[in-house]
């Protein structure tokens, strides 16, 4: 089953259009002719008149019966004037319209009956009528066009089926492919024909006998057979009201069971057969009322009619007497319209009559006096004005010229003159006094006598062009407002493509004011598809004054002709091969949304950006769809589409682009969520759903956690915060209470968070900072005194989303970094936008319950109590920094020193304390806080506190002043150092090494240097395996990085004493612990520049003591150790010959073939920890 062109009209819904407009009449013959306009101009009526009524159509009643109607319905009609027209002039004005299929229908008839006529045979023998002219562009609406175009029947059309690459910008195709085109839809379109004929066979044959349907009316037990034509339109009918009503397998399943019917199509049914109302209509108006008695015997009288011989004997006898109450009502009605749509027909074509005789009297005073011009005519006698004017305008119109304009521009200059014409004494109408009040133009006349045919012959020298198009353009000046509009109409696409690039913005308003007024629809698709393709790649402000002018043109026309007219341009460049035209369609797509109707804004717009958002490659395209379609969702109503709208979020949160994620949480999420708020379902559908995504993210990422969707998720989460607390103001039992006069205080300007767009102000989503400012008084005053009772959005967000997302941060991993920080933030900004006091009373008792800082809460087997969870840090940096007053950070002092306490001596995991410590060091703003809960550890009476408080200063120096780390942190450390324990002395080293990694000034580094050596020095250290261990490991750390003068002077030389040291280690574990350290350790230091010096007294020297380690301990890194031993001493000899390489490092002289090779054979074999390997290559800072 096709799906239907939404642009292009079906045949029965342009029927449907017309079906008023018609009249019936089927015991005429088409000789005969039908009613027409007054003969005084027959075919020129104006543009946005009702077409006038030629041929009449068979109503059909809703039981399917024909209702013809008779002499007594045509005698109803009698004050309305009728003339007959020849079928010539009938074929002539379907010609005219464009209507060829119909004249093509015509044609066939009148061949079928004997009667072919020349104009129909002429015009359909000529294949020139059906060639594609290079000057015309693809029409739009109309299927076939005389003479132009002949590109698709509107009854076939869809959207799949649209050829776009036939209006790209390459031109047309070849003349052979385009005859092919042409020639496959006529024989598309005589096989529709063939078909309705056959349907219509069909049902005359199948057609029940008169008489057997006398029986059937006679006894209505007896049920009267269906029709072929009537079981297609009942058939139609139900299939209508299934989808309708949403019942869509059974509407599937019933067209399958009638695959011989096309549900698309109304025309399917039958020929020339009227589309009755819809199911549910028919059964109301057929309820609707009981007539009377008194009624019925009324209607009887109409049964008169079976006496009239006369009139039986040319037609059926009428059924009147058998019509119910309703058939008969309805056939009144249908003959009162019919006499309304004559009256105004009649109307219409007396003021046309007027205009045209006012035009014909302007033309004869133009003209009394003949300009120098025309000399043939001033030589007339000028008693005959109107034979003057008669001339002068054949002259100015040539036969050459085409009639762009239909042919109204030149009707009114060459329709003969009707018998009664007025006098030209007669006054022009009020309408045309402006253009026609100035004075005719005189002319000296010479007082010559020459011939006419010399003065012609002698003017002929002046080299005047008219009988070209801009010849003949130039030679006629429009006269009225219309005239205008077509002589626009007609010249502009020939202007266009002469104009610079970067000059055809300014012609932007000439082509949108012609596009408005003009009465063609052809010319205004035409003039619309130039302003589409104006410019070849139009850059942002020539797409702002494209879009300017575009809004400008739909407040102007309205939504229908914005349907039909602007939204083909944009579906025609959807897939353009330009991203800067796909960017234009993007953003009309928006611009246009309030000016659409709304069900093709919540259809066929919403699928257009929908496949654009997933299809297009360029970010700027999707960045403008996305924008677009947060417009569109500010202006949907159609609740079904809450789902779409809810994955279309979810789609372009995923995007790889970040600017078009930035659009998503600027536009997109305020606008749904606006929505979501009218109907209802903010806090009872789009929040939970997004929860339950995290929810079912975590249950299934618990052996790799997808921070990315957890991250979008989150942060889809924060952008509701706002649109959450304006739902809490707007339902709170105080909003009614709320008053903007009197004074009202300012609100703070750090009340809430900085908004990402003014879309996420809660000002704007309220209505305006007085009105948000009135709320957050009553507000704050409900939470400190009156409670939340009957609150129920805020009861929602205490009783249930607290709980949930705390339930969700004790699950997420607490050593992840990334989503420690995304909850942190999150809930930083959810506090601060609900206030200090909602954060007092409602979130912190809530965490403080779940950390209860006791024993209970550590398990120190497993490490799984509560505060070795995510909570600590979020808590930490989440809740208790939104406010930084006095109060707030004594609590969070004491919050973080009681946990570094109470896991110090349970002797837990560290890591929610350590996610705690990075998170607040990032912000210099908490470097003083965090020394002080230090501090609180480094006097601590137990040295498993102070361990860990040596060990949290190495996660905080980093980014430290030098100034603090001189002032408080390296006293501190010294001062543990100075403690009897040597595992709290052990733990200082990772903290000095990151002084030694971070600080320059020299007297700071020496007091470290200092602390160092003593270590390394001092006898009481000499059996401390773990000190040299941590040792080794800090100096590999912080070689790299560390000042070049204390790795050479000091690195380097203990790293070479402690791998000589290892050499006599008596117990083979702590010798391969050593060795496996110094290994990582030369490693990382053989990417620095070494001078020659250090590498033959310290660096090879070392090397080579840890490879006589290895060659016992590890073979496997002892072939890497002799490879760099290798290229160690190339380098030095490479030195010593004035071969020096500058700073080349020894990790990058390993590339030579035989170190690499060798290298590469043997890392497979390593038996030692991947992570350990993984080290030598992390080394490179």
């Amino acid at each position: 089953m096709t799906s239907v062109n939404p642009f292009n009209l079906s045949d029965s819904e342009e029927e449907s259009e017309r079906r008023p407009n018609e009249t019936v009449d089927t015991e005429r013959s088409p000789s005969d002719g039908a009613p027409g306009p007054p003969p005084g101009n027959p075919f020129s009526t104006p543009v946005d008149a009702e077409p006038p009524t030629l041929l009449s159509t068979n109503r059909t009643s809703p039981n399917g019966e024909g209702i013809s109607m008779s002499s007594a319905s045509a005698t109803a009609m009698a004050g309305v004037a009728e003339t007959r027209v020849s079928v010539d002039i009938i074929a002539a004005q379907l010609l005219r319209d464009q209507y060829v299929l119909t004249a093509l229908e015509f044609h066939t008839e009148l061949l079928e009956a004997g009667r072919e006529l020349p104009r129909l045979r002429d015009y359909f023998s000529n294949p020139g009528n059906f060639e594609r002219q290079s000057s015309t562009p693809p029409a739009k609406e109309q299927g076939i066009v005389p003479g132009g175009p002949l590109n698709r029947a509107g009854s076939i059309s869809t959207l799949d089926s649209l050829d776009f690459a036939r209006y790209s910008d390459d031109g047309n195709r070849e003349s052979d492919e385009r005859v092919a085109v042409l020639e496959f839809e006529l024989r598309k379109a005589k096989e529709t024909i063939q078909a309705l004929r056959a349907n219509l066979t069909q049902a005359a044959e199948n057609e029940v006998p008169s008489q057997e349907r006398k029986n059937f009316k006679s006894s209505p037990e007896i049920q009267e057979p269906i029709r072929p034509l009537e079981k297609r339109a009942l058939n139609f009918l139900v299939n209508e009201y299934l989808l309708k009503n949403e019942y869509k397998l059974s509407s599937i399943t019933f067209s399958d069971e009638n695959d011989d019917q096309d549900f698309e199509l109304w025309d399917d049914v039958g020929l020339n057969i009227p589309k009755p109302p819809d199911l549910l209509q028919l059964y109301r108006n057929c309820g609707s009322s009981l007539p009377s008695k008194r009624d019925m015997v009324d209607v009887a009288v109409g049964a008169d009619f079976a006496d009239l011989t006369g009139h039986c004997a040319v037609q059926d006898p009428p059924r009147k007497p058998d019509l119910s109450q309703q058939q008969q009502a309805e056939v009144v009605q249908e003959l009162e319209y019919q006499i309304s749509l004559l009256n105004n027909e009649k109307a219409s074509l007396t003021e046309q009559m007027r205009k045209l005789q006012s035009e014909i009297q302007t033309l004869k005073q133009t003209v009394s006096s003949p300009p120098a011009a025309a000399l043939d005519c001033s030589s007339q006698n000028t008693s005959n004005p109107a034979s003057s004017c008669t001339a002068i305008t054949s002259s100015a119109d040539p036969p050459s010229v085409p009639r762009a304009d239909n042919g109204q521009y030149l009707d009114i200059r060459g329709v003969s003159e009707p018998q009664n014409e007025p006098p030209c004494t007669q006054n022009t109408p009020q309408s045309h006094n402006k253009l026609k009040s100035r004075p005719p133009v005189q002319f000296d006349q010479p007082n010559r006598k020459l011939a006419p045919a010399f003065q012609q012959a002698l003017l002929s020298f002046c080299r005047m062009c008219s009988d070209s198009r801009l010849g003949a353009e130039v030679s006629r000046i429009a006269d009225s407002e219309e005239s205008v509009m077509l002589m626009l109409g007609r010249c502009l696409p020939h202007i266009v493509p002469n104009v610079l690039l970067a000059k055809r913005e300014e012609l932007i308003p000439l082509i949108l004011c012609t596009a408005c007024l003009h009465p063609e629809s052809k010319e205004r698709d035409q003039l619309l598809h130039i302003l589409f393709n104006l410019i070849k790649r139009p850059d942002d402000e020539q797409r702002q004054m494209i879009l300017t002018g575009c809004v400008a043109f739909a407040r102007h026309v309205g939504p229908t002709r914005v349907e039909a007219e602007l939204l083909p341009q944009c579906w025609e460049q959807i897939n353009h091969k330009y991203p800067e035209r796909r960017l234009l369609v993007a953003e009309s797509c928006g611009a246009l949304a309030p000016y659409f109707p709304k069900e093709i804004r919540s259809s066929l717009v919403l699928s257009m950006l929908q496949q654009m958002l997933a299809e297009d490659k360029a970010d700027m395209v999707r960045e403008a769809v996305v924008k677009s379609l947060g417009i569109i969702m500010g202006y949907i109503d159609d609740t079904d589409k809450y789902s779409q709208g809810f994955e279309l979020m979810l789609l372009s949160l995923g995007d790889p682009s970040e600017r078009v994620v930035s659009a998503v949480h600027q536009v997109f999420i305020p606008a749904f969520a606006a929505w979501t708020t009218e109907l209802g379902t903010l806090y009872t559908s789009l929040i939970p759903s997004l929860l339950a995504r995290i929810e079912k993210l975590l249950m299934h990422g618990e052996h790799g956690l997808d921070e990315h969707k957890l991250h979008m998720f989150l942060t889809a989460l924060q952008s509701l915060i706002p649109p959450l607390f304006a739902v809490v103001l707007q339902n709170a039992p105080f909003t009614k209470r709320a008053k903007l006069h009197g004074d009202i205080p300012a609100i703070e300007v750090t009340r809430f968070p900085r908004p990402a767009s003014p879309l996420q102000d809660v000002a704007t989503i309220i209505g305006s900072r007085e009105m948000l400012s009135a709320l957050l008084l009553l507000y704050d005053h409900q939470l400190e005194h009156e409670g939340t009772t009957g609150w129920e959005s805020l009861l929602w967000v205490v009783n249930q989303l607290l709980p949930q997302l705390i339930e969700i941060v004790g699950r997420i991993n607490v050593t992840s970094s990334t989503c420690v920080h995304e909850f942190s933030r999150f809930f930083w900004r959810f506090c601060r936008t609900f206030g200090k006091i909602f954060t007092n009373t409602k979130v912190k008792p809530q965490f403080q319950e779940i950390l209860r800082l006791s024993e209970e809460n550590v398990d120190a087997s497993s490490g799984n109590g509560i505060l070795t969870k995510a909570t600590v840090p979020i808590y930490a940096t989440g809740v208790l920094t939104c406010y930084n007053q006095e109060d707030d950070r004594k609590l969070l002092v004491g919050f973080l020193e009681d946990v570094m306490t109470t896991l110090s001596l349970s002797h837990a995991p560290l890591d929610s304390l350590k996610a705690s410590f990075v998170e607040l060091g990032a912000n210099p703003v908490y470097h003083e806080l965090l020394l002080t809960v230090l501090w609180y550890g480094v006097v601590h009476t137990s040295a498993l506190v102070r361990c860990t408080s040596a060990r949290m200063f190495e996660l905080i120096l980093r980014g430290m002043s030098e100034a603090l780390v001189d002032r408080r942190a390296a006293p501190a450390l010294i001062t543990l150092c100075n403690g009897p324990e040597f595992s709290v002395r052990i733990s200082t080293i990772p903290a000095f090494g990151t002084i030694m990694e971070t600080v320059t000034q020299k007297e700071l580094l020496e007091r470290v240097k200092m602390q160092l050596a003593s270590f390394l020095e001092d006898p009481q250290y000499q059996d401390q395996h773990s000190l040299h261990m941590e040792i080794i490991r800090t100096f590999g750390r912080v070689g790299p990085n560390a000042e070049p003068r204390f790795r050479d002077e000091f690195v380097l030389p203990h790293l070479h004493k402690l791998a000589q040291a290892n050499n006599s280690q008596a117990v083979e574990s702590k010798r391969i612990d050593i060795a496996t350290q110094l290994f990582e350790a030369y490693s990382a230091l053989s990417c620095c520049f070494i001078s020659e010096e250090v590498m033959v007294t310290h660096f090879l020297p070392g090397l080579r003591c840890l490879r006589a380690d290895m060659e016992q301990l590890s073979p496997e890194h002892e072939v890497i150790l002799s490879s760099m031993v290798k290229e160690c001493e190339i380098k030095v000899e490479n030195r010593g010959m004035g071969d020096a390489q500058g700073s080349m490092s020894i990790a990058s002289s390993l590339v030579g073939e035989d170190a690499k090779t060798k290298f590469l054979s043997k890392m497979g074999q390593l038996t030692t920890s991947g992570a350990m390997l993984a080290n030598v290559f992390q080394r490179k800072k």
